[in-house]
């Protein structure tokens, strides 16, 4: 399947796409010393929002998809050098409207849930 939608986005910010499927994207985040937010090696938090919200967005693939909300848990710490692996699937589709669901890990332990509300507009939001 091609990716339809983010496709200017920096991929060494929010990840690379490893798996896309109708409904369904993972995407890699592989953390680097530009993300850390202190000197501890602590990456900030909205870099793994960022790669969620980008797994999201190709879960639904639409040129037109943009993120009308999102609830979130961050569960815990990721360090730099780590790698995050977040899957996205659609829960739910009603129309242009999309429910996703998207896990973050490293290895196997959790660091990430969210629920991203998510809507296939008629043209580009910027038009």
């Amino acid at each position: 399947m091609q990716q339809n939608t983010h496709l200017k986005i920096d991929n060494s910010i929010n990840g690379n796409i490893v798996k896309l499927d109708k409904g369904y994207a993972k995407v890699e985040l592989k953390t680097t010393d530009m993300m850390s937010a202190d000197d501890r090696g602590l990456v900030h938090g909205g870099f793994c929002f960022s790669a969620a919200d980008f797994a999201a967005m190709v879960a639904v693939n639409d040129p037109f998809v943009v993120l009308a909300k999102s609830e979130v848990e961050f569960l815990a710490p990721v360090k730099v050098g780590e790698i995050v692996e977040f899957e996205a699937k659609v829960s739910k589709e009603d129309g242009r409207w999309f429910k996703v669901h998207v896990s973050g890990k490293v290895d196997k332990k959790d660091i990430f849930e969210g629920l991203f509300d998510a809507v296939v507009l008629k043209d580009h939001v910027l038009s």
